[in-house]
C-alpha cells in the first residue's frame, strides 16, 4: 500500500511538471538527430532534457543538454555536455563541457579545449581561453577568469 502511494505521488508530480512546461510554451524533452530532424521545432524552448545525437538547436534551454553539438539561440541555463561543441548565442549560466564552448554572455564554468565568452563572470579552463570583455587577458592558455 505504501509503495503504491509513493508511485502514485511520483506519477502526479511528473505529470504536473510536464503540464507546467507545456503551458509555459516550453517542452520538457528534445530528441534531435540534426536540426530540423528533431522532436520539437528549433523555435521551441526546452525546460528539461535535450539529447543531441548529432546536432540539436532550440530557442532556449533550461536543464541538461547532452550529445555531439548543442545550440541555444537565445539563452541556456544548466549543464551543457556536448562532445564536439556547446553554443549559447545569448546568455549562458551554468557549466559547459565540450571540445569547443561558446557563450555570448557567460556566468559559470567552461571546460574544454577552446573556450570563448563575449563576457564572463566565472572561469574558463582549457588549452585556449578567450574573453572579449573583461578577463585577466583577452586570450590565455590553460585558465582565464573574470569576476
Amino acid at each position: 500500500m505504501k509503495r503504491n502511494f509513493k508511485t502514485l505521488l511520483e506519477t502526479i508530480i511528473i505529470a504536473l511538471a510536464f503540464a507546467a512546461a507545456a503551458q509555459a510554451g516550453t517542452k520538457p524533452l528534445q530528441l534531435a538527430l540534426v536540426d530540423p530532424v528533431q522532436l520539437v521545432s528549433a523555435e521551441t524552448s526546452i525546460s528539461g532534457l535535450r539529447l543531441n545525437f548529432l546536432y540539436g538547436r532550440n530557442e532556449s534551454v533550461e536543464g541538461v543538454d547532452l550529445g555531439l553539438v548543442g545550440l541555444a539561440d537565445s539563452s541556456f541555463t544548466g549543464w551543457q555536455y556536448n562532445f564536439l561543441g556547446n553554443i549559447s548565442k545569448g546568455d549562458f549560466s551554468g557549466l559547459q563541457m565540450g571540445f569547443v564552448n561558446y557563450a555570448g554572455n557567460a556566468k559559470g564554468l567552461q571546460l574544454g579545449v577552446v573556450n570563448y565568452a563575449g563576457s564572463l563572470k566565472g572561469l574558463q579552463i582549457g588549452l585556449i581561453n578567450i574573453i572579449d570583455k573583461g578577463g585577466v587577458l583577452p586570450v590565455m592558455p590553460f585558465i582565464n577568469w573574470s569576476f
